[in-house]
């Protein structure tokens, strides 16, 4: 008997950990200012709610914000410059991406994707 309650109690807790590890991390988004001005940037998904992180100072990396799993393009509007950067990029589960606006004249922007 106490054989078979070890062994049941072995099925629950591989099945426990086989489930936690298949879980997946919702997509997030991040904006990083490395350029002298603050930044304001706008994330468009290909459908849905437009994210707007405004008032990026100079250093700053912003807390991660869910997204969903789409195609999305950003775009930034810099202070006291006429530049424009922005990118398109697609997030997948599990997955971080930086909004990176570059400390060069004119300043540009990039898009790093890190695991969670």
């Amino acid at each position: 008997m106490t054989r078979l309650r070890f062994s049941s109690l072995v099925i629950v807790l591989v099945a426990l950990v086989s489930l936690s590890a298949c879980s997946e991390d919702p997509p997030s988004v991040r904006v990083r200012n490395d350029y002298k001005n603050k930044v304001n940037v706008q994330l468009k998904p290909a459908v849905g709610s437009t994210i707007n992180i405004n008032d990026v100072q100079t250093g700053v990396t912003t807390v991660g914000q869910d997204v969903a799993e789409t195609e999305w393009t950003a775009s930034a509007s810099v202070q006291a410059s006429s530049a424009e950067p922005n990118a398109t990029f697609k997030t997948t589960n599990d997955n971080i991406y930086t909004v990176v606006i570059t400390n060069t004249e004119p300043p540009s922007m990039q898009v790093l994707v890190e695991e969670k």
